[in-house]
Parts: C-alpha cells; structure tokens; sequence
C-alpha cells in the first residue's frame, strides 16, 4: 500500500471500531446499550492498536493530522508528503463512519435522541465552554504526540508493535482527561464523521454541531506543535 492507501484503510478502521463501541453503547436495543464510558475508552483503545498495526508498515500509521503535522515539524516526514497522509486520514474517517451507520442502521431508526446520535459520529463537550473546551483536546493531545515520540524513538521502537503502547497511551487519555470534551485528539477523527453526520440520511439526527466543530481540530493542532516544540528543544 501507498501512504494515502495506508492512511485511509487504518483511520477507516480506527474510526469503524472507535465509533462503533460509541454506537453500540449509546444507541437503542443494542447488545451493549448503556454499558458506559469504561467499554468505550477501551473499545477506542483496540481501535487504535488495530488501525496502528494495520498500517504502521506502509505509511507509519499516524492515522491523525496532528500527528502528521507534528512530524513534519519535526523533520520527520518530508512537507509534500502531508496531504497524502491528511487526504487519506479524512476520506478513512468518512469511509470508517458511513461503515458504522450501515452496521447500526436499524438501531438509529429505534433512538429518538439526537445528542447520541451525533456522538456516534463526533464528540461533543460535557460543558461548553470554548475556552476550556479547547485548552482541554490541546492537552490531551499533547499527550498523546508527546508520549508517541518517545514510543517511536529508534531506541525505543518496536515497529509494528508500536501499536500497543500507542493504544495504552489512547485508553489512559480518554479514562483520564476525556470527560470534558470526549477526547477527540484527532481532528480526522472528529471533522470526517461529523461531514457523514451531516448528509446521511439519518432520520430525526438533529444539529451537526458546526458551531463546536472547529475546536476538535484547532485544540489538537495547538496541542501536537506544542509537544514536537518541546520534543525538539528539550528531548532530542
């Protein structure tokens, strides 16, 4: 597989397993319906070790723009290379939502509320706040990216297995810090669901949440420079 290939099929994964456990928790007569946040931050867990180790061979498997972005500051990537990694991680996300829909179809026509609708698709925060909002998916990212270079330091790498680890730092994020906001950590993850919220054809779905959708993507951004900054200047 090519980068952009590589990208797509693992955050396609990533976001059929991710927003499937949501899906599988929150909407109605399903087999795991109201089995809470514990089942969904390690179902988004397993997500992220599958669609890592799928992909970690062809493309490195970021499967996150912010990871991506990070990288390329860090000289890691070659700066042509980001719309491969971004247009594939977006086109997956959309590809890995419409999936879940068709696997939870019958189960969105039985649920009436649209808040659980949508976070099948994207996260929302527990108390909107922008400021708050925003300093909370930056902090968590941080984490995230900060704790992956280390990971894939060459002294510390092990390849494909990567994945493990990148999985444990995920499920630590969200029972630790996802609270607030639903720890998107990832703005592909959040914006390419929320596009498929947007036009499928799902009855009574209510608001996409435009309003909120700029901060699940400038919050990681924010929080992946700040970490490769600190990397760089202070690690390396």
């Amino acid at each position: 597989m090519n980068i952009f290939t590589s990208e797509l099929v693992g955050t396609a994964i990533l976001i059929l397993l991710g927003n499937g456990v949501v899906a599988n928790v929150v909407l109605n007569k399903t087999k795991g319906n109201n089995s809470g946040w514990i089942v969904i931050t390690f179902g988004w867990a397993m997500a992220v070790f599958v669609g890592v180790f799928i992909s970690s061979k062809a493309s490195g498997a970021h499967l996150n723009p912010a990871v991506t972005l990070a990288l390329a500051y860090l000289g890691k990537i070659d700066a042509s290379l980001i719309a491969s990694y971004i247009g594939g991680q977006m086109l997956g996300a959309m590809l890995g939502s419409l999936l879940v829909w068709l696997s939870y179809k019958q189960h969105y026509t039985q649920t009436d509320d649209t808040a659980a609708k949508l976070a099948t698709f994207s996260t929302g925060p527990a108390i909107r706040s922008t400021a708050h909002n925003l300093i909370t998916e930056a902090i968590g990212t941080f984490v995230l990216i900060f704790a992956v270079l280390f990971i894939i330091a060459p002294a510390n790498s092990l390849g494909a297995l990567d994945a493990l680890p990148v999985a444990f730092i995920v499920l630590a994020i969200g029972i630790s810090l996802g609270g607030p906001t639903g720890y998107a950590i990832n703005p592909a993850r959040d914006l390419g669901p929320r596009i498929m919220h947007a036009i499928l054809p799902i009855g009574k779905k209510g608001s996409s949440d435009w309003a909120y959708s700029w901060i699940p993507v400038v919050g990681p951004i924010i929080g992946a420079l700040a970490a490769a900054m600190i990397f760089k200047h202070y690690m390396m």
